[in-house]
């Protein structure tokens, strides 16, 4: 497990790497925006990988009792949340399913919460459908910490016209593991007001203290009931590509009604080397996973002490999840389109805009620190250049 490997992904098809001139404009960037990681998968999901391919067939594949029971083991061990296999429905990721419960379970005309800042397919999910938008915006205090505004929350919710909740926990991008107070206080008031609840756990797996994680569905027995989880080995075992996600669906109802949006769109076929990669990620990952997490926090601490040394002017709270960092440069007094550009061409480094997050993204990047410890130094040495020649002109 050598985080330390710089491994080229250029010319490899990389959405991240090869596809810069059509993303910032230009090719001589830093990537450090979309979210997969530029390490390689665990060993023994390579090693299973591998094996799947040496049989040469590649046929239609069936999700095993050996597939679910290893997702169900998973959840268990890691996140204490008893799951039966039958909950399980698999579709090749995590936003097509959000596009299908939408569809599926509302009617146009109906208000879909989200709460933003927030990962802009939120936006798409709701609105491609015909489906009113209503924005539920984190509160951020002095400190940069960000937290629920139950207040606006309820207030939104009164009006009985919210049919479904999308929850972003843990939250992308501003990292919040949400406490298992805050979960049981939206849950509640969902009940309150007969709101389905989307809950996208896919970060679930990289939180920073064991444990720190509740699945939503796990909270009562009316938020099972209730609640749409949907997980995936994705973003957690760096295999994106492979487009395996699972949706966990207590309620049997909701459940069959999912699976025949699924059929209806005849999105129901897993991979052979979907099923192969994310069993042997469920079985045997935890370990490769945990020297993942102390790497990246260790890129995390690495670039909050830079910016606290040497450029104030950008701050940064560590997150409590996800590989991903919340950037704020609004003290460098820019518009966002103004801050891209000189992201790009001054500093040469490829961010995503904070403004797609929402409107109160304004002023902020989003960068994904799940690279080499060499990445993060060339990327803050980049930056720190960048704002010292701005400093010499403002």
């Amino acid at each position: 497990m050598n985080f330390d490997l710089t491994i080229d992904r250029n010319r490899t098809a990389s959405l991240k790497w090869d596809h810069l001139r059509s993303v910032f404009g230009v090719e001589d960037v830093l990537p450090m925006w979309v979210a997969d990681m530029d390490f390689a998968a665990p060993p023994a999901v390579v090693r299973a990988m591998h094996e799947r391919v040496e049989h040469g067939v590649f046929g239609y594949t069936l999700q095993t009792d050996s597939y679910r029971d290893a997702i169900a083991a998973w959840m268990k061990k890691r996140h204490g949340w008893n799951v039966a296999s039958e909950w399980i429905q698999f579709c090749p990721g995590v936003v097509p399913a959000m596009h299908l419960m939408v569809e599926a379970f509302t009617e146009p005309g109906d208000q879909v919460l989200i709460q933003t800042p927030v990962y802009p397919p939120f936006y798409r999910v709701v609105e491609d459908h015909g489906r009113e938008l209503v924005q539920n915006p984190l509160k951020q205090d002095a400190q940069g910490n960000y937290a629920i505004d139950f207040e606006d929350l309820e207030r939104s919710l009164s009006g009985d016209r919210v049919k479904m909740m999308i929850l972003c926990s843990p939250h992308n991008p501003v990292g919040r593991v949400w406490s298992r107070e805050e979960l049981t206080r939206i849950a509640e008031l969902c009940q309150r007001h007969d709101v389905l609840v989307i809950s996208d756990e896919i970060h679930a797996d990289l939180v920073y203290g064991p444990g720190a994680h509740t699945p939503f569905a796990s909270l009562s027995e009316d938020a099972a009931q209730r609640s749409f989880i949907c997980t995936a080995p994705s973003k957690t075992f760096n295999i994106a590509g492979l487009n395996t996600a699972n949706i966990i669906i207590p309620n049997d109802s909701n459940r069959r009604k999912f699976g025949m949006a699924i059929e209806r769109y005849s999105l129901g076929s897993i991979t052979p080397l979907g099923v192969a990669a994310t069993e042997a990620a469920y079985r045997e990952g935890g370990e490769w996973l945990d020297a993942l997490l102390a790497y990246v926090r260790g890129n995390m601490e690495y670039m909050r002490d830079y910016l606290h040394r040497y450029l104030p002017e950008i701050k940064m709270n560590l997150p409590e999840a996800t590989y991903l960092l919340w950037l704020d440069f609004r003290e460098l007094g820019m518009d966002d389109k103004e801050l891209n550009r000189f992201l790009i061409e001054n500093a040469k480094l490829g961010l995503n805009s904070g403004a797609s997050f929402g409107k109160n993204g304004n002023g902020f990047m989003r960068l994904n620190a799940a690279c080499t410890r060499a990445t993060i130094e060339e990327a803050m040495s980049r930056l720190n250049s960048a704002v010292t020649a701005w400093r010499s002109v403002k």
